[in-house]
């Protein structure tokens, strides 16, 4: 448990002496509490003995990776915050960390050291909370309303839509800006799907609201087993979805948003005929970085706008 923002019990991981030592120099300077180990293993056994609440590890090292590591920690402590540090700057590296569980990703070698500062200290304040929430679930017992505000602490803290279990907003709003940044720095190019269900509430009222709910998981299910797992997944709340394609330029992306427009307007699904064209068909806005714009909120506006052409062209489109 943290109890100190100050004074933060740390692990380093590194098989670099150096790399480790310029990691625990700033942490130490920052109050932090720092164990080093030269290896996965040896920093294994260490946490084994006594968990750690915050790790910075590389991602290559001999014998286990970092990655390896990662999902050994958050097995045996599901609450320490994780950090890789990787010299491979690649949205996999970068997908494979968060998956496995990680927390956030370092690039080496450091541009500002203060970086490490940073996300130390971002890492800290969402122990402290999960702390908090451990505390709150304590007291609140069996009460069902109190459980309910529990629950909600939980959801926030998730990084899933509770209906559809792709990615929620936060998260997605999250690894945008990171891939956007990524994209610039290394002169890389990714794109953005804006994916709206047509007439969804003439659905609803047709049949209602439950089985418009069952629409969306099943549509959700569609585009994860139709995509690459590199891609990321998301609801925006609401008939809306983004997909963000990594390494993907804005020709590739329209022929995608193309065939999985088709494939949806061909699917059988359930009270489709209570459509006014007797189909469930969805419209799509595409945008690309750097092409359409350098910034997350540049692309959302310029995939927002393309959404909307699509809906004003006829809908069951793509723009």
């Amino acid at each position: 448990m943290v109890t100190d923002k100050k004074s933060v019990r740390t692990l380093v991981v590194d098989d670099d002496a150096s790399l480790r030592q310029v990691v625990s120099e700033v942490l130490i300077a920052n109050g932090h509490d720092v164990t080093t180990a030269s290896s996965a293993e040896q920093a294994y056994d260490m946490f084994q003995e006594r968990p750690f609440p915050l790790v910075f590890s590389d991602i290559r090292m001999e014998g286990m990776s970092g990655i390896e590591l990662v999902q050994l920690i958050k097995k045996h402590s599901p609450d320490t915050q994780a950090i890789i540090m990787t010299s491979d700057a690649t949205a996999d590296n970068a997908i494979s960390a968060l998956r496995a569980g990680a927390y956030d990703y370092l690039l080496k070698p450091f541009e500002d050291i203060e970086l490490i500062s940073t996300v130390a200290n971002r890492a800290i304040e969402k122990i402290r909370l999960m702390d908090e929430n451990s505390i709150l679930m304590k007291q609140l017992g069996q009460r069902n309303e109190e459980l309910k505000r529990a629950n909600a602490i939980l959801n926030e803290l998730s990084v899933h839509d509770a209906l559809t279990e792709v990615y929620n907003p936060r998260f997605f709003m999250e690894f945008l800006k990171r891939e956007t940044a990524r994209s610039i720095r290394f002169k890389r190019t990714f794109s953005l799907l804006y994916i709206q269900v047509d007439h969804l509430a003439e659905y609803n009222k047709a049949n209602g609201s439950e089985e418009g709910d069952k629409i969306l998981v099943m549509l959700a299910t569609i585009l994860v087993q139709g995509f690459r797992k590199a891609d990321i997944i998301a609801r925006d709340g609401g008939d809306k979805f983004f997909i963000l394609l990594p390494e993907t330029e804005k020709e590739k992306a329209d022929r995608a948003a193309e065939k999985i427009k088709a494939y949806l307007a061909a699917n059988p699904f359930p009270n489709r005929a209570s459509q006014s064209q007797g189909l469930i068909t969805v419209s799509i806005g595409v945008a690309s970085c750097p092409q359409d714009g350098t910034t997350g909120a540049a692309l959302l506006a310029y995939a927002g706008g393309a959404l909307v052409q699509a809906q004003k062209g006829g809908r069951n489109a793509v723009n």
